[in-house]
């Protein structure tokens, strides 16, 4: 539990959300009926909104399993703490939003191809983005050494090979989805002069800084107060802070007692 608290936020509830639903659709507790996108279903009404994001929630079978939880919690984490341009609070939310925006309806694999699941392609989309933050790098891809660059274009050979070119074509909008986004923050702003429309709004920004302020431990969550730095603050001052009662804290600060009209 530790190692999963400690994990960064967005990748956290993604991959667990993709373990708990594969898990039940695999183990005959929920019907696979209900989770891919349908673009008949989706647009009716009532209009089953859930396909939107349960879509993306869904690993392949047997292996596959264990293989697209650890690409989406390796390559998502990766992104989420340690990218230098999706750094700030709430940026990995923006960027997931965006791309799994850009896969569902605005391009073929959500309306034209009917593609029904979307985790690898959103998987693909990290590893893209990733190696656009990491050019030069090497890394291990199955018992090759290979550039970081390559990665996502290996990803796609190896799903054209198992499962043919629909679901590479599938997955390909993965690296269009992060290729767009790559265009519209980095590319078009700095050599074409334009501006960066892709910003994070700034609830989401408040969310994400509300809730980093939460560290957690093995026996519960502590919160750090915002308003005094430990190195400023003396234990005496802390005292009355901690894990006191109102009461305490009302009147621990009041002085001895004396009876009134006494000597």
């Amino acid at each position: 539990m530790d190692q999963f608290w400690s994990a960064p936020p967005v990748t956290r509830t993604l991959t667990a959300l993709t373990f708990v639903q594969s898990l039940l659709v695999y183990g005959g507790l929920h019907s696979a009926y209900y989770v891919p996108f349908l673009t008949r279903l989706v647009f009716k009404f009532p209009p089953e909104v859930w396909r939107l994001g349960s879509s993306f929630l869904l690993t392949g079978p047997q292996l596959d399993f264990i293989f697209d939880l650890y690409f989406m919690f390796t390559y998502g984490s990766a992104l989420e703490t340690n990218s230098p341009r999706l750094n700030g609070p709430g940026d990995f939310f923006t960027y997931v939003f965006f791309v799994a925006t850009v896969i569902l309806p605005k391009l073929t694999a959500g309306c034209y191809l009917e593609g029904g699941i979307f985790t690898s392609a959103l998987i693909l989309a990290f590893v893209y983005t990733y190696a656009h933050h990491n050019k030069g790098i090497k890394t291990r891809f199955y018992f090759f050494q290979i550039r970081v660059e390559f990665l996502p274009w290996a990803m796609l050979v190896i799903t054209m090979v198992r499962f043919g070119w629909r679901a590479a074509l599938l997955e390909s909008m993965g690296i269009v989805a992060a290729h767009m986004y790559e265009f519209l923050t980095r590319i078009y702003p700095a050599f074409g002069g334009g501006k960066n429309y892709i910003t994070t709004p700034g609830f989401i920004r408040r969310l994400f800084i509300k809730t980093s302020r939460e560290t957690y431990r093995s026996y519960g969550t502590a919160y750090r107060s915002t308003g005094q730095t430990p190195a400023s603050a003396s234990p005496a001052s802390e005292e009355p802070r901690g894990w006191t009662s109102s009461t305490q804290n009302s009147w621990s600060g009041r002085g001895t007692g004396r009876r009134l009209g006494g000597g």
